[in-house]
């Protein structure tokens, strides 16, 4: 079969079986603390204190203990600190986070059936990220020349006469690279290919979006002291992030030949829904100390993206001054079960405590194959089938890993219509610390990958505080949240090691970034 007929065969495989890379699936995957001001002031330690709204999402049990009905509504402000201005984005950000209520019922002279909804922000995208460093011989570039020369694809012409590559190792820039920058043609239009080095490169991205999820719940008590509950969730993923990446390049003998530029812009956009569980019991019969236990189905995602790139070649090197590249598609992704132990007790009428621990195996990412469909004659609808990208999740189980979540909290209430909050998370990295974005795993969320940086994440540290007053049937809440989460920047993947020739290795020293977020909330509610 001629070569290019191959090629176009390859590309329209890859195009009908689409997935996700690793890196992109986590930032889905993740959650922030937020929610009511009373729930973040405490640090989300509630979910064996139960009577907030915002237990609905971690332990539904948590809504059986409301003895009145309720509604609630929360907005506020998100800040990054020490960000730097990009692409016109906001350091600091309107944001409304909460709105739900509780209908509560009473069953019986101790028991009580409650229904309840809720929405919230589980996931603010909003950040500007930053960094930059020298390169040794290395560059973006040469990644992409040295992945064709160490024959993890072969390039040629397809019908349009655009070099395109022979697998999904070859992706969205080394498409842009190969056309725009890397290769000549002599008279007779033979192709030869180089690479420049660069002296130092730049990155900025700026990420915006949400995820708003809606959760409906059942709960209830059995003689107040055991406590039921179930809630399903529905997810609303939004999420839009532009980077640009840029490097100084220099000729073969050290000298400065100008610069080239990606800018990239992807749009992920979908839904998705889970089911969780909840248990709250009161061990002993006289006692306010109760203990619950939590249980999240995966999230199961169906998801779109869309891809611009752009390539601007500032250089007299190549055959052509810029470059685009267009993708999008469809995929699913299932995230990990999620398990939750918590304690709360109280004293008296002034002070409550409570501790939480949560858990996911954020490596066993479900990454998914959009491969076929057929029509329910029954229902009258279409249905599409998916299968696991194997090798795609083989990445993601040696690059995340389980992420363990503690929550504490205490209110202390020196009258009755005033409350005083205080609360710390602490995050587990979601990371392994050696982890990076492999250009060699066989799978179509390698081919649309259109970007070369990856952060590894470190832990995440979380204070809260927060201040409550009630008068009558009216309660008014503030909470502040202050988290910092620093990570390891690459702009991409190393090829070789430092024991390889120069001209046969790209290697690229990490760079330190860090995300510190600063979040006051405002909760107004009412009792009816």
């Amino acid at each position: 079969m001629d070569r290019k007929i191959l090629m176009l065969v390859a590309l329209v495989a890859a195009a009908s079986a689409t997935a996700q890379e690793t890196y992109e699936n986590a930032r889905i995957a993740t959650e922030d603390l937020n929610g009511t001001a009373r729930y973040v002031g405490m640090g989300g330690a509630l979910d064996a204190l139960g009577a907030d709204l915002s237990t609905i999402g971690t332990n539904p049990a948590g809504i059986g203990l409301f003895r009145h009905s309720q509604a609630k509504i929360s907005f506020g402000f998100v800040s990054q600190q020490d960000a730097r201005d990009f692409d016109n984005a906001n350091k600091t950000n309107m944001s409304f986070d909460q709105v739900g209520f509780v209908y509560s019922m009473r069953n019986g002279r101790k028991s009580f059936v409650n229904f309840a909804f809720n929405y919230h922000k589980s996931t603010n995208f909003n950040q500007i990220l930053s960094a930059a460093n020298v390169l040794s011989g290395a560059s973006q570039n040469k990644l992409s020349y040295l992945k064709g020369a160490g024959g993890l694809f072969s390039v040629g012409p397809n019908d349009k006469g655009d070099l395109v590559g022979d697998n999904n190792m070859f992706n969205s820039v080394d498409y842009l690279y190969y056309n725009a920058f890397l290769t000549t043609h002599d008279e007779d239009g033979v192709p030869s290919y180089g690479y420049n080095d660069a002296t130092a490169y730049a990155f900025n991205r700026a990420s915006s979006g949400y995820i708003g999820e809606y959760d409906f719940n059942i709960s209830g008590n059995i003689d107040d002291r055991l406590y039921l509950g179930l809630t399903v969730g529905i997810h609303d993923v939004n999420y839009n992030g532009y980077s640009e990446y840029s490097e100084n390049l220099v000729s073969s003998e050290g000298t400065p030949v100008g610069s080239v530029a990606i800018g990239d812009e992807r749009i992920i956009s979908g839904t998705g829904f889970n089911i969780k569980f909840g248990m709250i019991f009161r061990p002993i019969e006289n006692s306010p100390f109760r203990i619950g236990i939590s249980a999240s189905t995966p999230t199961w995602y169906d998801l779109s993206t869309r891809s611009h790139t752009v390539l601007a070649n500032n250089t007299d090197l190549g055959e052509y001054d810029s470059g685009t590249s267009d993708e999008a598609y469809d995929f699913k992704l299932y995230t990990p079960w999620k398990f939750g132990l918590s304690l709360g007790t109280t004293f008296g009428n002034y002070l409550a405590v409570g501790a939480s621990y949560d858990y996911a195996n954020y490596g066993k990412l479900d990454t998914r194959i959009n491969d076929g469909g057929g029509y329910d004659w029954y229902y009258g609808d279409y249905y599409e089938s998916s299968s696991s990208d194997k090798a795609m999740n083989s990445h993601t189980d040696r690059t995340l890993k389980g992420v363990s979540t503690l929550k504490v909290g205490l209110e202390f209430k020196p009258d009755a219509a005033l409350a005083i909050r205080l609360g710390y998370n602490y995050v587990s990295p979601m990371y392994n610390k050696n982890g990076y974005k492999d250009y060699t795993v066989d799978s179509p969320g390698t081919y649309y990958t259109s970007s070369t940086d990856y952060t590894n994440w470190k832990a995440t540290n979380r204070i809260t505080c927060g201040l409550g007053y009630s008068v009558k049937k009216f309660s008014f809440d503030v909470a502040y949240q202050y988290s910092v989460q620093n990570g390891d920047f690459h702009p991409f993947t190393d090829f070789g090691s430092a024991a390889m020739p120069d001209g046969e290795r790209n290697l690229a020293s990490s760079t330190d970034v860090s995300n510190k977020r600063h979040q006051v909330l405002f909760t107004m509610g009412y009792a009816f």
